[in-house]
């Protein structure tokens, strides 16, 4: 059984996908399985790609068009890691991510949120320069981006990603649950996460 279970959701984000997927085959822990999620894609290229989808340690699973909170649950449902490292298709994370993370969440049975600094890449590069994290902050702001490691038993004691909320702020949902439940967050004081910045990012979309 693998220790971490890394799940991209892919909704015609075929193109980004393959750096996405090798980000994760490069890491130095080796210990988990990448669940692909094909949330009911439309675009050509996407649905060639993902119909004979094989790279190592790699699962694909093919859903109806439900959203990404459905296609992020449809994956740790299928998810057979202790750990959910959940990863957008058009981003990636770097090679030390799981090796600095999963030690973490190893010695502190009490951690439920384990995520690190961030950085732009695409149309513009520099660095993300997230809040520190606070309760006080967490409250008002969504100060943690979606690719955190979690525990698979935290998300089935809150219910997992709220599916009604269609229009993004899913995970700042989903992390405020897991502060109601009293879990400690942990930041990693190195760039783990590398953002791609598009005209149509999510991001910059959201108020």
């Amino acid at each position: 059984m693998p220790k971490v279970s890394v799940v991209i959701p892919c909704f015609n984000q075929g193109p980004y996908l393959e750096e996405a997927v090798d980000s994760v085959l490069a890491q130095t822990f080796q210990d988990f399985e990448i669940l692909v999620v094909d949330d009911g894609s439309t675009d050509p290229e996407t649905v060639r790609i993902l119909q004979n989808y094989n790279r190592p340690k790699t699962r694909v699973i093919h859903t109806t068009n439900q959203g990404l909170a459905m296609a992020r649950n449809n994956g740790i449902y299928e998810a057979l890691g202790d750990y959910i490292l959940p990863l957008d298709a058009d981003d990636k994370i770097g090679t030390g991510y799981l090796a600095d993370a999963v030690p973490i969440l190893d010695r502190h049975p009490d951690m439920g949120i384990v995520y690190s600094e961030a950085a732009y890449f695409g149309i513009r590069g520099g660095r993300w320069d997230l809040p520190e994290y606070s309760l006080d902050g967490i409250l008002n702001h969504n100060l943690i981006f979606c690719t955190a490691l979690f525990r698979r038993a935290d998300w089935e004691a809150v219910g997992g990603y709220n599916v009604n909320m269609v229009y993004g702020w899913e995970d700042w949902d989903f992390w405020l649950s897991l502060v109601r439940l009293g879990r400690k967050i942990y930041r990693i004081p190195k760039v783990h996460f590398h953002y791609r910045l598009r005209e149509a990012s999510m991001v910059h979309g959201m108020d």
